[in-house]
């Protein structure tokens, strides 16, 4: 682990609500380092506007917290909200359907897990909460893929290398924009032993009060359990349960 990284981000531990504001003497005094690696450290995190130099003098400078700390912190308590509200309504879809339910959003170029409730049935899978994943494999992923603007979507193919899981996993990029425009005009995503051999997920989007796509509702379970009959239910289940949440978050169709 790099040990530069851990000092730096020490550092920001220093400010507290009594110390908003340091001077570059304070801080080498406080974290017991010499100030020349101090102020490496300190300008280091000025350059990714997590610290904000105040003052500079010939002898010393002043330092507060910067507005990235901010974007973050804000970034982290809209998860923390979307999460305490899309959990009861996941638990009451997994004891419906029996089925495992997630919870997905995009993380820059992956999707990340961060909510999961099991199924009553015995059945092991490839995620877990805080699992990232690429934007083009499985159900939940996929759908927040298409949903990104147009841009957006682009630059992340581009920047994508496709590996297999499985050999259903998507591995042609032109196949993946195709899928993409399907997933948008029927508004949900299907996959079929993407990320799990013998598994099926289906997933609805998830929107905000400003019509944005926050995150992916995801049902996953074994394929045999998605089928005909079954598949419609558990369908129409999903979709009311994402619906029931984007409405949670101030969504108006």
């Amino acid at each position: 682990m790099n040990q530069s990284v851990i000092k730096a981000l020490q550092l920001l531990n220093l400010f507290t609500e009594d110390t908003p504001e340091l001077s570059l003497k304070q801080i080498a005094e406080e974290a017991k380092m010499p100030k020349p690696t101090a102020y490496r450290l300190l300008s280091a995190l000025e350059q990714c506007h997590f610290l904000i130099k105040t003052k500079e003098t010939e002898h010393d400078s002043r330092y507060r917290l910067g507005l990235k700390l901010l974007e973050l912190g804000n970034l982290v308590s809209e998860q923390l909200e979307l999460r305490h509200i899309a959990l009861p309504y996941m638990q009451r879809l997994a004891e419906d359907i029996n089925e495992v339910v997630h919870l997905v959003i995009t993380n820059q170029n992956e999707a990340t897990y961060i909510e999961k409730v099991d199924s009553p049935r015995a059945l092991r899978l490839y995620t877990r909460i805080g699992k990232s994943s690429p934007l083009y494999l499985g159900s939940g992923p996929k759908l927040l893929l298409a949903y990104l603007p147009e841009e957006r979507q682009e630059q992340v193919l581009e920047e994508t290398t496709f590996y297999k899981l499985t050999d259903n996993s998507p591995s042609d990029k032109r196949e993946l924009k195709k899928e993409l425009e399907v997933i948008r005009e029927q508004g949900y995503a299907y996959s079929v032993g993407e990320q799990d051999l013998d598994t099926t997920g289906i997933s609805y989007p998830i929107y905000d009060f400003s019509r944005t796509v926050v995150a992916a509702l995801a049902v996953s379970g074994l394929s045999s359990h998605f089928e005909k009959g079954n598949l419609q239910t558990i369908k129409e289940k999903a979709e009311a349960t994402a619906n029931g949440i984007s409405r949670k978050l101030g969504y108006k169709s």
